[in-house]
């Protein structure tokens, strides 16, 4: 086990907030992508530049002979008003780290900071993957780094991804093999009627009545079409139509998110969509647009490597640092890694407690306390996996 000092974990703390305090969105991730090639260069780790515009690949080769292991961080903030109250809050107006990715990067980097600190020891190559635009789903930035040619000159035999977990105490970790995160896709609807005055509906076509329908209808694809031993959720988050109080409207538009575990039930519910909504429109006289966008896969994580990662954290921590948990349906961009590469995507535990906000809200809060484990881990999960790989060859 390598030992990790305190001082490196307040270093890490810091530049975590520094991140936090100076936010990009995705794609746009310009000063945070130098920000951690100046800490890459002080740590005296190598790097390479170029994939996805603002992502980084950081190299470190152990002096032994060995395979290619390689860990992701994703590093771009959401597009959201920050009122968390913290002393570090965002800087940039509208923009704010509400998942995690702060603490993502600056975990990585330090944890690289060790591990290339004891590379002696190393058998085989580890790559930081500081990954752009995760939040920008269906695009992402995975695909574009391999299509850019990451691992061109380094290819991975395994990849790890970490996210902080707000739903899980501090010293907890999720490990589950198969899959941990949804498919996650997303649809507009724009309705079509014929709009005219408040008091002859007769002489219309009232699109707000007709997509408050298919409102109603859609919440059936779940209920009655999925099967209930299968994960699938359905929302419809925005819902605009009208202008006047005395004017029937000419037009609606629905926006929303598909969430399913399995792909059987992904084209199921995708087939039924367009049918309920086609149908349910024409039915009352209107016509419709529908986008639907195909986001990121489930992220399924590799069975082997996630029974390897869970004995490496309970010989850290013991059992009880592991429990079992059921998979959640939020989107991963991780996932089109895993699609081509085995390996494991997991959670760390980062609950402040009592007034803890989820994820992806403007409140959100991590405990950082979190990072000796999330650091820790992290570093003793990649030794054992390089030295299990160099057993194996």
């Amino acid at each position: 086990m390598l030992k990790i000092e305190e001082k490196l974990i307040q270093d890490a703390i810091d530049f975590r907030r520094v991140l936090h305090q100076y936010p990009e969105l995705s794609a746009e991730e310009v000063e945070t992508s130098k920000r951690i090639q100046e800490k890459l260069k002080e740590y005296g780790i190598p790097f390479q530049t170029g994939f996805a515009d603002t992502g980084i690949l950081g190299i470190i080769k152990g002096e032994q002979e060995g395979k290619v292991i390689g860990i992701r961080a994703d590093i771009d903030a959401l597009p959201m008003e920050e009122i968390s109250g913290v002393d570090f809050s965002s800087k940039n107006d509208g923009v704010m780290h509400a998942c995690g990715h702060d603490a993502h990067t600056s975990m990585l980097i330090h944890a690289g900071k060790i591990l290339n600190d004891n590379k002696k020891d190393l058998k085989g190559t580890i790559l930081l993957i500081f990954q752009p635009a995760e939040e920008l789903s269906p695009t992402g930035g995975s695909q574009r780094m391999m299509d850019d040619g990451v691992f061109n000159e380094y290819e991975p035999e395994m990849l790890l991804a970490q996210h902080v977990w707000p739903d899980l105490e501090v010293g907890k970790f999720g490990v589950m093999a198969g899959p941990i995160m949804g498919n996650s896709d997303k649809f507009k609807i724009i309705i079509k009627g014929s709009g005219g005055h408040a008091s002859m509906p007769h002489s219309t076509t009232d699109a707000l009545i007709t997509a408050n329908q298919v409102v109603n209808v859609l919440q059936t694809l779940v209920s009655r079409n999925a099967n209930p031993m299968e994960p699938a959720v359905l929302t419809v988050g925005r819902f605009e139509a009208g202008t006047k109080h005395n004017v029937i409207a000419e037009t609606a538009e629905l926006e929303g998110t598909i969430r399913t575990q399995s792909d059987e039930t992904k084209a199921m519910m995708k087939k039924r969509f367009f049918e309920v909504v086609e149908n349910v429109v024409h039915s009352m006289g209107a016509e419709c647009e529908i986008i639907f966008d195909d986001g990121y896969p489930a992220t399924v994580n590799d069975e082997r490597w996630a029974s390897a990662l869970r004995q490496s954290l309970v010989k850290l921590y013991g059992e009880s640092a592991v429990p079992s948990l059921q998979p959640s349906l939020a989107g991963e961009d991780f996932s089109r890694f895993l699609q081509k590469y085995p390996g494991v995507y997991y959670w760390l535990g980062t609950s402040v407690g009592e007034g803890q906000k989820p994820l992806h809200n403007p409140a959100f809060r991590l405990n950082e306390d979190a990072f000796k484990y999330g650091i820790t881990g992290m570093v003793n999960m990649a030794v054992d996996t390089l030295n299990a790989l160099s057993e194996e060859a």
